[in-house]
C-alpha cells in the first residue's frame, strides 16, 4: 500500500533488499528493534505486523483489472493490497452486522461454479432474469449490486487508482468489485465499468486474469445487461443521429459511444458509417448532452454498503473508527478513508 520498493525500505532500515524480501516471505523475521522503524516507514502501527489480526490474501493472478496494458506492476500489487484491506474490513464489520447475503449465481464463499450461460449476452440476460431486473434501463446499479452483496469500494484519494481504472475479484468470502475515479468523471463510463466488473465475476470467477479475451467478453456482458439487444433495438436509430443518442443516453444510463458502437454490432450503422459519426461526436463533447456528468451527482452510483454497517454498529454497540482502527492495526485514517467517512479534524499548520 506505500507503493515503496524492497530497496527503499531496505535502506530505510539499514538492511539488504533480500532482507526485506524474507520479511515478506516468511523465510525470515526482522529483529525486534526494527520493527518501530518498519513501522514507521510503511505508516502502520507496529500491531500491524502481530498475528491474530484478520488478514485477507489474495492471489493477484485472480483479480481481473480493466487497464492491463497501462498498469504498472506496483499500481497492481497496491491494488491487491487494498482489496485485501476492504475484506478485511468487511469482515470486522460482518461480525457486527448482518450484511445481505450474497446472490450471484454460483459464488460459494470465494469460488464461482455459475451455472449460467457462458456466453456474455446469455449471461447478461440470465442475471437479469435471476435479479428480477426485467428489460428496461436499470437505475442505481452500485446499489443494485450491493442490495445483492457484492462489496463495492470507491477509493478517491489515490492518485494510482486512475491508472488502475477498475478491478474486482470472487476469491475472497464475498465478491468485492473496486471503482477508481475516472479519468473523465463521467457517469455513463462509471455505470459500464461497474457492469464490466459484474461480468468478470459473473463469466471468469474460476479463471486467472489476464486475458484480453476476457476483458472484451466482460464489455459484451456489460452492453447486454445494461442495454439488452431485444430492448435497446427498436429504439435505435437507423442512421447515426446523434441528438437521439443523447436522449437515449439518459433513458439507458449509457454513453452515446456505447449506443453508438450498439448501432454498429446490430448492424444499423456500417463500419464507415459509425467513424464518421464518432469524429462528429468529438466535436460535440462541451455541447450540452453530450459533456460528462460527475459521478457525484448520482449517489446511486456510489457504494454505501460498508458506511451504512459501520453507521448501523455504531448505534448499536457504539462501534467507533479508533476502535476497529485498533482491532485491524490500521491508522484510524485509513479506516476512515476505505468507510468513506468524512475527517472533519482542523487542519493544524506550525507557524513560524
Amino acid at each position: 500500500m506505500a507503493a515503496l520498493t524492497k530497496k527503499e525500505v531496505a535502506e530505510h532500515l539499514g538492511v539488504s533488499p533480500a532482507a526485506v524480501g524474507q520479511y515478506e516471505s516468511g523465510v525470515t523475521r526482522p529483529r525486534p528493534d526494527l520493527i518501530p522503524r518498519l513501522a514507521e516507514v510503511l505508516s502502520v502501527p507496529m500491531a500491524f505486523f502481530l498475528p491474530g489480526r484478520p488478514h485477507g490474501k489474495l492471489d493477484g493472478s485472480m483479480a481481473h483489472f480493466r487497464s492491463l496494458r497501462s498498469t504498472r506492476a506496483y499500481q497492481r500489487a497496491k491494488a491487491v493490497a487494498f482489496v485485501e484491506q476492504v475484506w478485511e474490513l468487511t469482515y470486522a464489520l460482518e461480525k457486527r452486522v448482518q450484511l445481505p447475503a450474497v446472490d450471484l449465481p454460483g459464488f460459494a464463499g470465494g469460488e464461482m461454479h455459475s451455472d449460467l450461460p457462458r456466453d456474455p449476452a446469455g449471461a447478461a440476460r440470465a442475471l437479469r432474469a435471476h435479479w428480477g431486473l426485467g428489460t428496461g434501463p436499470i437505475g442505481h446499479l452500485v446499489r443494485r449490486m450491493e442490495a445483492h452483496g457484492i462489496v463495492v469500494a470507491f477509493p478517491r484519494h489515490d492518485p494510482d487508482a486512475v491508472t488502475v481504472d477498475a478491478f474486482s475479484t470472487s476469491s475472497l468470502p464475498r465478491p468485492i468489485v473496486v471503482l477508481t475515479p475516472n479519468r473523465f468523471d463521467d457517469i455513463y463510463r462509471h455505470r459500464f465499468t461497474a457492469a464490466h466488473e459484474l461480468g468478470h465475476l459473473v463469466l471468469h470467477g474460476d479463471t486467472a486474469a489476464g486475458d484480453t479475451q476476457q476483458e472484451r467478453e466482460a464489455d459484451a456482458f456489460a452492453a447486454e445487461f445494461l442495454t439488452p439487444r431485444d430492448s435497446i433495438l427498436p429504439q435505435l436509430p437507423l442512421r447515426a443521429d446523434l441528438r437521439r443518442l443523447a436522449e437515449l443516453r439518459r433513458t439507458w444510463g449509457v454513453s452515446v459511444d456505447s449506443l453508438l458502437y450498439r448501432c454498429r454490432e446490430t448492424g444499423l450503422l456500417s463500419d464507415s458509417a459509425a467513424g464518421r459519426a464518432y469524429q462528429r461526436l468529438a466535436a460535440l463533447r462541451d455541447q450540452p448532452g453530450f459533456t460528462n456528468e460527475p459521478v457525484s451527482g448520482y449517489p446511486g452510483e456510489q457504494p454505501v454498503l460498508l458506511a451504512r454497517a459501520f453507521e448501523l454498529a455504531g448505534r448499536e454497540s457504539g462501534l467507533s473508527a479508533a476502535t476497529l482502527a485498533q482491532e485491524l492495526a490500521w491508522p484510524i485514517a485509513r479506516v476512515r478513508e476505505l468507510i468513506g467517512l468524512p475527517d472533519r479534524r482542523p487542519s493544524l499548520k506550525l507557524v513560524p
